[in-house]
């Protein structure tokens, strides 16, 4: 699928030469996807979409740091066929041997943007745009940016906003979005956490008079957003994901919202969330050792029980920090940056200040052309 600059909503780059021919290898996990995207539309060069299906079991060519397409199924995959691109935008571990494969094919041309966390080793790549997170070293070819790369803008949120307004006007102002995520990592958000997010949710609408805008997200447990569904005691709007849903409110909520409430489990989610501009409330899903904030053990319903949370948390305390993320990390940064608060907390009487990750990845990638 072919994208050309006006189609991605940002003006055509004027240089003198030709642009570049970009390749957006999209990823399996809709974070990385959405990543991957952004970063091609903000560049406002031409680009094509490269869709993989990829086998389930296939690891070896991943782990070993091979060259190959073992990986997907090149008949159920967008074409990878000359003309080769200028550069590759890629995101993901099983995308990794894919964009090695489409250099070697291109005679090593290629440049090959790396977004989030790499496998192979960072000399592998012309530059890798990551986040704290992943406690990757600096490195000239390492961007550390503070929050992902998001699509969000205000021509969206202004076109979203026409949208969905009709549908909520019965509701009480203010709005407070609610951004749910899921499990991840050490944190686990199951009925527990759901309970308390919503006695949490129901009372900042309560004593604004105001209403809920809900949402979950692909990771959210059905039995946690059961739970959170019926235990919400204030006016709202629930909408419970659903895979390729065209009808799906998320950008009108962010759109709409005066205030935004997020699981803090999702850095994708809080950038885009931070992106509106709108004061944003971190969710703490767990209390004692699963806290993120530091929540004494004892604290309201407890935590909810996840084996493999157990383990990774293990794993990020005794494991090699390569093999993990701290997601904490990238909360301390937006506080003392003043673009959230927790769940709770008052937030800061100023206007959160602007992201500017996304303008900075768009210059690094650039000066790969300007400064060969």
């Amino acid at each position: 699928m072919s994208v050309n600059a006006s189609q991605a909503g940002t003006a055509p780059a004027a240089a003198a030469r030709p642009a570049p021919l970009v390749w957006a290898v999209t990823g399996y996990r809709a974070g990385e996807r959405a990543q991957v995207l952004a970063l091609a539309e903000a560049l406002g060069w031409p680009f094509e979409l490269k869709e993989l299906s990829y086998r389930k079991l296939e690891f070896r060519t991943s782990l070993f740091c091979g060259s190959d397409l073992r990986g997907i199924r090149p008949r159920k995959s967008s074409p990878l066929r000359p003309p080769w691109p200028d550069l590759v935008i890629s995101a993901g571990m099983r995308n990794e041997p894919v964009c090695r494969w489409i250099r070697a094919q291109a005679g090593g041309h290629p440049l090959i943007v790396h977004i989030g966390r790499p496998w192979a080793r960072l000399e592998q790549f012309d530059l890798v745009i990551t986040t704290p997170q992943y406690r990757l070293p600096d490195r000239p070819n390492v961007l550390q940016n503070t929050t992902t790369l998001h699509r969000v803008t205000s021509e969206r949120l202004q076109a979203e906003a026409r949208i969905w307004q009709p549908r909520f006007d019965t509701l009480p102002r203010p709005y407070i979005a609610v951004i749910v995520g899921g499990n991840s990592g050490p944190y686990t958000f199951g009925p527990r956490a759901a309970r308390r997010l919503a006695r949490q949710a129901s009372s900042m609408a309560n004593v604004s008079g105001g209403s809920l805008l809900v949402s979950t997200s692909a990771r959210t447990p059905l039995n946690a957003a059961r739970q959170l569904s019926e235990d919400i005691d204030a006016p709202m709007h629930f909408y419970r994901w659903r895979p390729g849903d065209d009808i799906n409110p998320y950008y009108g909520y962010l759109a709409l919202a005066d205030a935004i409430i997020v699981t803090a489990d999702s850095i994708s989610m809080l950038t885009e969330a931070c992106a509106t501009g709108k004061p944003v409330y971190m969710f703490d899903p767990g209390v004692g050792s699963q806290s993120m904030r530091g929540v004494p053990a004892g604290t309201g319903e407890g935590n909810d029980f996840r084996l493999s949370a157990m383990l990774y948390g293990w794993l990020m305390r005794w494991g090699p920090k390569r093999l993990s993320r701290d997601i904490t990390l990238v909360h301390r940064r937006l506080i003392d940056a003043g673009h959230v608060v927790w769940l709770g907390d008052p937030f800061p009487d100023h206007t959160p200040p602007p992201l500017t990750d996304l303008g900075r990845a768009v210059e690094r990638v650039r000066a790969l052309f300007d400064n060969p």
